[in-house]
């Protein structure tokens, strides 16, 4: 089974909402598991799991910084916060090969989870404009 079909599989057997963006791109829109615009694509040997969870402010970043470090650190089980460009992600990095259904579903779970317990505290840092 290659790697798409792999993770198509693994979407249906979770029950997730999800559309095809692109080739080994899946987009995850299932408001009842905490799952909004979480983008997950097959490249090569990888799968990657992200998804946007605020704009870079313009002021307090090395507060926010320092909080995304102490959050990898302490509070996540799966994945780490990122900078990509301007934008604050939350992303983890799986090996197709030995993937399976148990460890991408755990790794969609430690995400919501995170997204949720992390709202209000990153919320501080969020652009008031």
């Amino acid at each position: 089974m290659g790697g798409e079909d792999k993770i198509r599989s693994f979407l249906l057997a979770l029950g997730l909402s999800y559309e095809e963006i692109g080739d080994g791109t899946f987009l995850i829109n299932d408001e009842e598991e905490g799952l909004k615009n979480l983008v997950t694509m097959v490249s090569e040997s990888l799968v990657i799991v992200r998804v946007k969870v605020m704009d870079t402010p313009d002021n307090d970043r090395e507060p926010l910084y320092e909080e995304l470090l102490r959050l990898n650190a302490e509070d996540l089980v799966h994945g780490a916060y990122a900078l990509e460009g301007d934008h604050v992600i939350l992303i983890d990095t799986l090996e197709l090969e030995t993937l399976d259904l148990e460890e991408l579903r755990a790794s969609f779970e430690a995400i919501g989870l995170a997204l949720v317990q992390h709202y209000k505290l990153l919320g501080r840092y969020r652009d008031k404009s």
